[in-house]
């Protein structure tokens, strides 16, 4: 098996769509059907599961999907930390979104720091999808939020669960109440939820402004453009003119400490130590 036809493999994987996997991996959709339908035929199994509607992953594909991830996060995290050898640098890459757990962050990092031997910590700050960085050999820990973030693949510890606020513009009838309820917030007329990329950089369907940072979402939240829901600690980062109130039924958030399961490296568990010390 090439590394090619894997990385080809995995791309339709988790898009479940040839178009968007081709768009995503900057080639022509004949040539990757083509390569998916050989690597079938040489492993005498079927991958996917194609339809005029949809695509869907096979018992055996679902297997392939586990394995290849780790396959090329296992070679991207290789070339990097040859690379990283060379700088007689010892140092970790740890991924979050940006503005995401900044007091977790902070009294991790300065723990961490504080051990002997510890090594330098680089932070890569991502808009969105952070987990990818773990599967494509970026980042070597990345910290991430369920429900929001995938963790499959990735060995994971929690570290915090919260519950979740509704961002709006500080003038608007709702900031006034104790508490709303999630249908309350995605139901405003004036307000549609803000609308964020999924894997390949795919928006969902909706009314909502496409957001690229929290910088970003911010000001359109304050332009009464937008809203949006979030971990209840989001409200560190709030500008003049936002208000938070609490959403009552929104499901828990939970922050978890996530890292590829290849992994070999002493300064990772030691970090893994420190965030998961009580």
């Amino acid at each position: 098996m090439e590394t090619r036809e894997l990385r080809y493999f995995v791309s339709v994987a988790e898009e479940l769509h040839f178009g968007r996997a081709a768009e995503r991996l900057g080639i022509a959709q004949p040539p990757l059907s083509r390569t998916i339908a050989r690597l079938e035929r040489r492993l005498g199994v079927a991958l996917l599961e194609r339809t005029s509607r949809k695509v869907s992953l096979t018992e055996a594909g679902a297997v392939l999907l586990a394995e290849g991830r780790a396959i090329l996060g296992a070679l991207a995290t290789a070339e990097r930390r040859t690379q990283r050898a060379a700088t007689n640098r010892p140092s970790l890459v740890l991924a979050t979104k940006a503005g995401a757990s900044r007091e977790l962050l902070t009294k991790l990092l300065d723990a961490y720091a504080a051990e002997p031997g510890a090594v330098a910590v680089d932070l890569l700050l991502c808009e969105s999808q952070p987990q990818q960085t773990l599967h494509d050999g970026r980042a070597d820990v990345a910290l991430l939020h369920l429900p929001f973030d995938a963790t499959a693949g990735l060995d994971t510890e929690v570290l915090h669960t919260e519950g979740q606020i509704a961002i709006l513009p500080s003038w608007h009838p709702l900031v006034v109440r104790s508490g709303v309820r999630l249908a309350e917030v995605s139901s405003l007329p004036d307000l549609p939820l803000a609308r964020w990329p999924g894997p390949g950089g795919r928006y969902p369907d909706g009314p909502g402004a496409e957001m690229r940072n929290q910088t970003q979402l911010f000001q359109l939240i304050a332009l009464g453009r937008t809203t949006v829901v979030m971990p209840e600690s989001s409200r560190a980062n709030l500008l003049e003119g936002l208000a938070a109130v609490p959403v009552l039924d929104a499901p828990p958030v939970t922050t978890v400490i996530a890292w590829p399961p290849h992994s070999r490296s002493r300064a990772l568990a030691e970090l893994v130590r420190v965030a998961t010390r009580r």
